[in-house]
């Protein structure tokens, strides 16, 4: 594998304890976005942008299996806490033709640079809100992608809606199972009105949620997942249990559930109003209700099944997880990983598809920033996703760096077994119930030391506060296991 030089950042050691405090302190952005302020800690890696098409053809040459993700930045709403790219709503019906047009256009772009038909282990269309593009123009992705690329047997698409389109717009639901999709995601979050309407959400009652789930089962979709948020200022545990409850009512086979993370959205200032306390004790009910119910999850892991032997999510997803796999992303803003590669696509600060249509008519790839990782880099960044699952695979980790998680992390992960945060299963080293409490503080060991010192050196924030009664609970637990 081509590695970079790690920096002389990378290359430092954090005692175990300074750094578990340290993502606790920073809980608001310690988790599973990786890398952490990439401006300083990336930027040793950082490509030329004459030599993007030399380092990408090169890091994508001996791939031969890998995801796709097409984005597609179209929503009939900005919702208030979103983070991802977006365009103004009010452009979307004059750019959505032509912005097919360039996603088919960056397509070919790598076909060619790839020169080879690889073989695409999963597939998913996400946003923004995809469901709102024309059913043709979906199609036109789907075939392209056929055309561009081999479909592993069985690989299954999945694609993005919302309840007001899956309610109101059948013919397009049941067009999507038509043209081969598999798996359909229904974006619910809350089901409080007044909650609804100050996230900005288009929310029009639990009558309408059932329309949209009789809409989606009556097209033949039989792996269904929906998604509902947590952890909002003005949002009590009660009102989350009610939006638990009426989750568990839809009977979708899976429910993610997902904590509001405040960085870089347009409810950013209200962190400081959301004790962590709070949010723990939303997990927590959400986590004894789920499994009431029959949903099934492994501690730390926030897509939850009933479905038995269906972990719940799209394969490309699961893939990227549980194996590393390399993955394609194609659109504005769109990221790509390869095995020792990490690049954005242009588009995703001003939230416009003009500086991407500019590099693609100009027939270059829309990339924004590349960056050839160290070794340390890419295992933080293969760890931090696993963590969606709340465990890291180690075979799949021996397999992808030729070495052992043990060997890379000695400390790390003497510290998690002796603290009760981390256990072995199977082939994992997975989170406690007890490391899913603190999960942040037990992701950040495995960071890169770069972003290991960042987190040392950043201030906290007011918003990043943890309650003094949450750090008592956890310097007594540690205490009483020391004393043991």
């Amino acid at each position: 594998m081509n590695w970079n030089q790690p920096s002389k950042a990378d290359q430092q050691q954090y005692p175990p304890r300074q750094i578990f405090e340290a993502g606790l302190r920073h809980h608001h952005i310690a988790n599973t976005a990786y890398p952490i302020n990439h401006n300083w800690t990336m930027k040793p890696y950082r490509v030329r942008r004459q030599d993007f098409e030399t380092v990408t053809a090169a890091a994508w040459a001996d791939i031969q299996e890998m995801g796709l993700y097409v984005h597609i930045p179209f929503c009939q709403t900005r919702c208030n806490f979103c983070e991802y790219t977006v365009i103004n709503p009010a452009d979307n019906a004059r750019s959505e033709d032509g912005y097919f047009d360039l996603l088919l256009q960056e397509m070919a772009q790598y076909q060619n640079l790839l020169d080879t038909r690889k073989t695409l282990t999963g597939f998913d269309i996400g946003g923004g809100t995809p469901a709102l593009a024309k059913t043709e123009n979906i199609a036109r992705i789907i075939e392209a992608a056929r055309a561009a690329f081999e479909f592993e047997p069985g690989m299954q698409i999945s694609i993005e809606t919302t309840p007001l389109i899956a309610a109101h717009e059948p013919e397009k639901i049941a067009a999507f199972r038509g043209m081969g999709i598999e798996r359909i995601s229904m974006g619910v979050q809350v089901t409080q009105l007044s909650l609804a309407k100050k996230l900005g959400r288009q929310y029009k009652g639990f009558e309408g949620l059932r329309e949209a789930v009789y809409n989606i089962r009556a097209a033949g979709f039989q792996k269904f997942n929906i998604d509902l948020m947590y952890g909002f200022a003005g949002q009590s545990v009660a009102d989350w249990r009610d939006s638990v409850e009426k989750g568990i009512e839809l009977e979708a086979d899976y429910i993610t559930l997902y904590r509001m993370r405040y960085k870089g959205t347009g409810l950013q200032a209200q962190a400081n109003r959301v004790s962590k306390e709070v949010v723990a004790e939303m997990a927590a009910t959400a986590n004894q209700l789920l499994h009431q119910a029959g949903y099934v999850a492994p501690p730390g892991k926030n897509t939850y099944s009933r479905l038995p032997g269906d972990v719940g999510t799209s394969d490309y997803l699961t893939n990227r997880v549980v194996k590393g796999t390399p993955y394609l992303g194609l659109g504005l803003g769109a990221q790509s990983l390869s095995h020792n590669t990490l690049a954005y696509n242009r588009g995703a600060g001003p939230k416009s598809i003009t500086p991407y249509e500019k590099e693609v008519r100009a027939n270059r790839l829309p990339i924004q920033d590349l960056y050839n990782m160290a070794l340390p880099v890419s295992m933080a960044k293969f760890i931090s996703v696993s963590f969606y699952f709340g465990e890291i695979n180690r075979t799949y980790f021996e397999r992808k760096f030729g070495s052992t998680l043990e060997s890379q992390f000695p400390a790390e992960v003497e510290f998690v077994l002796a603290e009760g945060l981390m256990k072995y299963r199977g082939d994992c080293l997975s989170l406690t119930s007890h490391g899913a409490k603190v999960y942040n503080g037990v992701i950040a060991l495995f960071y890169a030391p770069a972003v290991k010192l960042h987190l040392l050196q950043r201030p906290v924030d007011l918003s990043e506060r943890m309650p003094a009664q949450l750090q008592r609970e956890l310097r007594r637990s540690f205490e009483i296991k020391l004393a043991a």
